[in-house]
C-alpha cells in the first residue's frame, strides 16, 4: 500500500509542477485534463500525508513513555494517534481501490413497462417521477429525449437525460427489473398484483472516441405523434436512427427541431453503443463479476416495491425499509447507500485478494 500511495504522491507532484508551465497554461485542453488528473489524486494525497504525521507523531508519543513523568500523557497519545493511525489507513485502502472511469458522467436512462399490462405502464410513470424527485433533490436536470404514454397513463417507454455532479455514481445501480405489488386503479375487487417495469442506466458517451460512421447509420424523419393527438408536430421532426452494424434503433421525438432531435437521438445512440461495449468488457473480466453487485444480468430482478406493507426491498443486498411512500417521492438514499457501501466492501476485498 505505501509503494502505491508513494507513487501517487510522486504523479501529483510532476502534475502540480506541469501545470504552471507557459505551455500548458496556454492550452485549455491539456490544462483541463491535467487539472481533472490532479483533483482526482488530491484526496488521497491529502489523507497519505496526515497518514505519515500521524505514524510520525505515534513514534514520538511511543519514545515518551519511557519517561516517568511524561508516561500518563504519552499513554493517552499513543492510544489516540493508534486509532487515528487505523482510521486513515481504513481511508486510504477505500481510495486506492480502483474507481469506475464514469461515475462522474451524466447518465441516459430508459424506463418501460414490462410485465403487467397497463400497471407496468403505470408503474413505469412512477418509477420516472422518483427518479425525477431524486435528481430534483440533487440538484440535477432531466431533459425527456423520446416518450411513448401508456393508454391509461405511465409510460410504455420513456428515455431521459440526468445531467449534474457524479449522476452515474448513484444511479448505475439502477438498471434492471424492478417489481411492483398493489392494488392497480383498473382493479375491481381489490386484489393485489404484481407488475414489473425495466430499468436501464447508461453513461453518456459524449467525451468517448466512438467511432460512428455515417454509412453505418439509416435515418428516418417523420411526423410526431403524442398521446390522444396532444402536442402533434405537423413537420417532420421526429428522428428514427439505426445503426446497421449492431441494429441498435433510437428515437427521439421531443423537440420541435429535427436537428436538436438527432442530435438527441446520436446521443442516445452512443450511449447505448458505449453500454454494449462496457457490458463486453465487464462479461470478459472474470473478477468483475466477484466484485460486481447482483449478476449484471439487466433482466436481473433487483427491487419490489410493496404497497401494502409499505415496503422496499432491495434483492441484492437484502435490503428493506418500510417508507416506500418517501421512497416514491425521491428518498432514494437509504437503497443507494446501502448498494455504495456494499459495492466497496466487495471491490475491497477482491483488491486484497488479488494484492495476496
Amino acid at each position: 500500500m505505501i509503494n502505491r500511495l508513494e507513487a501517487i504522491a510522486q504523479k501529483y507532484q510532476e502534475l502540480s509542477e506541469q501545470l504552471v508551465k507557459p505551455e500548458v497554461l496556454n492550452d485549455f485542453n491539456m490544462l483541463k485534463k491535467l487539472s481533472k488528473e490532479q483533483s482526482d489524486l488530491k484526496e488521497t494525497v491529502e489523507t497519505y500525508e496526515k497518514y505519515k504525521k500521524v505514524l510520525d507523531d505515534l513514534e514520538q508519543a511511543k519514545t515518551m513513555e519511557s519517561d516517568p513523568e511524561l508516561q500518563d500523557f504519552a499513554t493517552e497519545e499513543v492510544a489516540r494517534l493508534t486509532a487515528e493511525e487505523e482510521k486513515l489507513k481504513s481511508e486510504l485502502e477505500i481510495l486506492l481501490v480502483p474507481k469506475d472511469e464514469n461515475d462522474g458522467k451524466n447518465v441516459i436512462m430508459e424506463i418501460r413497462g414490462a410485465a403487467g399490462g397497463d400497471e407496468a405502464n403505470i408503474f413505469a410513470g412512477d418509477l420516472f417521477r422518483m427518479y425525477s424527485y431524486y435528481a430534483e433533490k440533487n440538484g440535477w436536470k432531466i431533459e425527456v429525449m423520446h416518450e411513448v404514454e401508456g393508454a391509461s397513463g405511465g409510460y410504455s417507454q420513456i428515455e431521459y437525460m440526468v445531467k449534474g455532479e457524479n449522476v452515474y455514481s448513484k444511479l448505475k445501480y439502477e438498471s434492471g427489473s424492478h417489481r411492483v405489488q398493489r392494488i392497480p386503479t383498473t382493479e375491481t375487487q381489490g386484489r393485489v398484483h404484481t407488475s414489473t417495469a425495466t430499468v436501464l442506466v447508461m453513461p453518456e458517451a459524449e467525451d468517448v472516441n466512438i467511432d460512428i460512421k455515417e454509412s453505418d447509420l439509416k435515418i428516418d424523419v417523420y411526423h410526431s405523434s403524442g398521446a390522444g393527438g396532444q402536442s402533434v408536430n405537423t413537420s417532420n421532426s421526429a428522428v428514427r436512427i439505426t445503426h446497421i452494424p449492431t441494429g441498435v434503433v433510437v428515437t427521439c421525438q421531443t423537440e420541435r427541431s429535427q436537428l436538436k432531435n438527432k442530435e438527441n437521438a446520436m446521443k442516445m445512440l452512443k450511449a447505448r453503443i458505449y453500454d454494449s461495449l462496457l457490458q463486453e468488457q465487464e462479461n470478459a473480466i472474470d473478477n468483475e463479476r466477484k466484485t460486481k453487485i447482483g449478476t449484471g444480468d439487466r433482466s436481473e430482478k433487483i427491487r419490489t416495491y410493496n404497497y401494502p406493507q409499505n415496503r422496499v426491498t432491495d434483492h441484492r443486498t437484502n435490503f428493506s425499509i418500510m417508507e416506500l411512500d418517501r421512497v416514491m417521492n425521491g428518498n432514494l438514499d437509504p437503497i443507494i447507500d446501502s448498494l455504495i457501501t456494499e459495492d466497496l466492501k466487495l471491490k475491497l476485498a477482491g483488491t486484497k485478494e488479488n494484492n495476496d
